[in-house]
């Protein structure tokens, strides 16, 4: 893959995946498996590195919040002197609608369309409704009583439209784990997503991902969907697409490089959450913003967000959740807190930061959610920041979806 290829990103939220098929963001070194890729870190700063670019560009992204889009622009600004335009703040509906009355709506030569269609509707810790979804493109309530296809729920159809309009090599689209459980549904996309351009995609099963099993200290369990365009594929890599079993050099998905729940060589122990809040100061005294801002929610007895995470171990999956129900950093020993050291240090039971949730999902630290005056002229809060990092693709976890692709560029496209 010589020259940049470039990403088009719907749903971007706060631009978890658009940094990882950026690529040179700063992680923790431990992340990244340097016995199965030695070239991904291109400085090392001790516990802390700078991975290395992946050959991709943002040229497109968008979503509804505008507190994503005035935290993405915030981030991308010093990357691209443009960021504020490349980010369209409409719904994917409607900019498809504009895109077939004749506007120019959407870049040319296009690459790689990625997206991750809303989730909200095909969660576990949601109300499951699927295709059914009663919620409108827009975020707001359906206005008739039938679910349509432009609910929530339907969204990735007019992802699919995306790619029939822009016609890129290649598609990758993300969802919840529980997609895969409701009904067929896991099925009916794949089906789906495999018309857009009148048939000209190859989409392999889709398959899901564990954070943990990437370096991410995180419980996150991602359904990812890939399609190929035919035309654009060489004729050997047709083949190899419709059979991976027999061609694993060629399989898209991205080789686990730590060891959470499966077992293989070369794999490194996964990462916990002691290593990613390593060295990060107490609220009442750091400087950075981000981690000044937590949940002042009382503790509860029961219900979601009222444990404490394992600091041993990954975190449960931070959620796109507002201030009530973010996990705790650290209990009492009253309330059954564990972190008995850093209770008898002085420090107080409190819920996560933002910076803490933003280090589980692998946000770099120069990322800055809590953003009084944007380029984007859009405040950002504490409750804005926790739900946009919720949403997030973990950026490592993009990261390797993304320099998979780059490694088999030019053994897929002619």
């Amino acid at each position: 893959m010589n020259e940049k290829k470039k990403v088009l990103s719907l749903f971007s939220g706060c631009g978890g995946m658009d940094i990882g098929f950026e690529g040179g963001f700063k992680c923790l070194k431990r992340s990244i498996n340097t016995e199965i890729h030695p070239n991904w870190i291109e400085e090392d700063y001790g516990d802390w590195v700078r991975v290395a670019k992946t050959g991709f560009e943002t040229v497109f992204a968008n979503d509804i919040r505008p507190d994503a889009k005035a935290a993405w622009v915030s981030y991308f600004s010093s990357i691209y002197s443009n960021a504020n335009e490349i980010y369209h703040i409409e719904s994917i509906v409607d900019l498809v609608k504009k895109a077939h009355a004749g506007e120019k709506v959407f870049p040319e030569d296009v690459d790689i369309v990625t997206g991750g269609f809303p989730c909200q509707d095909f969660s576990v810790s949601g109300k499951r409704k699927g295709f059914n979804s009663d919620k409108s493109h827009n975020g707001g309530k359906l206005e008739v009583d039938e679910p349509t296809v432009e609910s929530r729920g339907q969204l990735y159809m007019w992802m699919k439209e995306v790619v029939s309009l822009v016609q890129p090599s290649i598609f990758v689209a993300e969802n919840v784990k529980g997609l895969t459980t409701l009904e067929d549904v896991k099925e009916v996309i794949e089906h789906d997503f495999a018309t857009a351009a009148d048939g000209g995609y190859i989409v392999i099963p889709a398959r899901v991902l564990h954070a943990a099993n990437y370096g991410v200290a995180q419980s996150r369990e991602r359904v990812i969907f890939y399609g190929f365009k035919r035309k654009a594929l060489k004729d050997n890599a047709i083949g190899a697409l419709l059979n991976l079993d027999s061609n694993k050099d060629y399989d898209p998905y991205p080789t686990p490089t730590h060891s959470f729940n499966i077992e293989g060589e070369r794999l490194y122990p996964f990462v916990t959450c002691r290593e990613v809040l390593a060295n990060l100061e107490e609220p009442e005294v750091t400087s950075d913003i981000a981690q000044t801002k937590y949940s002042k929610a009382k503790y509860m007895p029961k219900g979601q967000g009222n444990i404490e995470i394992k600091l041993d171990s990954i975190s449960p999956t931070i959620r796109s959740e507002h201030h009530g129900n973010i996990e705790f950093r650290r209990l009492s020993k009253e309330n059954g807190g564990t972190h008995l050291e850093e209770l008898e240090s002085g420090f107080e039971q409190r819920r996560l930061t933002i910076r803490e949730c933003a280090r589980i999902q692998t946000f770099p630290d120069d990322y800055q959610f809590i953003l009084a005056k944007t380029p984007y002229n859009k405040s950002v809060s504490a409750s804005d920041a926790y739900k946009i990092i919720g949403n997030a693709v973990p950026c490592v976890l993009g990261y390797n979806i993304a320099m998979r692709l780059t490694e088999n560029w030019d053994k897929y496209f002619k």
